[in-house]
């Protein structure tokens, strides 16, 4: 069982930057591929990032990628996501996610999920 609880959301004009912070109890964390989704209001969740268990791979939706930087600290049981030159379509829910097999790009795949924090970008 892994218990999610992200941070770090707030107010930001376009342009600027966050950091949004997910911490996760439990001894396995290492062993999961972690995930970063967003649900903006009216529409479905979705595919923002994802880094292996070790930290070696990364991947990122096409609307993130070059502004956008997900990390780990397997040391510290966190996952990290950078966010940079910040636009008001990013505006949204910002949720973590755990799995237990490979990451998928589906949102219904991954076995665990934070309470989210949200996001709003001004223009």
């Amino acid at each position: 069982q892994v218990q999610l609880v992200e941070s770090g959301g707030g107010l930001v004009q376009a342009g600027g930057s966050l950091r949004l912070s997910c911490a996760a109890s439990g001894r396995t964390f290492r062993s999961h591929t972690m995930g970063w989704f967003r649900q903006a209001p009216g529409k479905e969740r979705e595919f923002v990032a994802t880094i292996s268990p070790s930290g070696t791979s990364t991947y990122y939706a096409d609307s993130v990628k070059g502004r956008f930087t997900i990390s780990r600290d397997n040391a510290k049981s966190t996952v990290y996501l950078q966010m940079n030159s910040l636009k008001p379509e990013d505006t949204a829910v910002y949720y973590c996610a755990a799995i237990n097999g490979w990451s998928s790009l589906i949102s219904k795949n991954w076995d665990y999920w934070g309470q989210g924090t949200q996001v709003t970008v001004s223009s």
